[in-house]
């Protein structure tokens, strides 16, 4: 894991603990199981909706984007305030207005399950 990844714990200390995944090339911040926020090229990028993303876009904050197939796609979340780095109440403020745009979206998708296979009997 990266030092930035590692430093988060420390930035999001008032927020409330947060686990690290290795995701996307990059890793996937997580509180209570659920991903708030993702790191991407050295960059922390938090959730948002219809309900925050106001709060980055008047900052002029970019949202994430990748290539997909040839085309530039976009998913909801939105670079972090540089501030967030120095000041643990405004991360905290921060990683709450992600977190809540997690709860509005709702109870996580259950992991698909694969059938069990079936066994054929040969008659010998």
């Amino acid at each position: 894991m990266n030092e930035f990844a590692e430093e988060l714990h420390d930035v999001f200390e008032r927020f409330g603990r947060i686990t690290l995944r290795r995701m996307f090339g990059g890793h996937g911040v997580f509180h209570d199981g659920r991903m708030f926020g993702l790191i991407s090229g050295g960059r922390l990028y938090l959730k948002a909706d219809a309900e925050t993303a106001g709060f980055f876009e008047a900052r002029q904050l970019p949202a994430f984007e990748y290539q997909r197939q040839g085309q530039t796609a976009r998913i909801s979340y939105y670079e972090a305030p540089p501030e967030l780095f120095e000041d643990r109440h405004e991360a905290a403020l921060w990683a709450g207005r992600a977190w809540e745009a997690v709860l509005r979206a709702g109870a996580p998708k259950p992991a698909a399950r694969r059938a069990p296979s079936k066994r054929i009997r040969r008659s010998t």
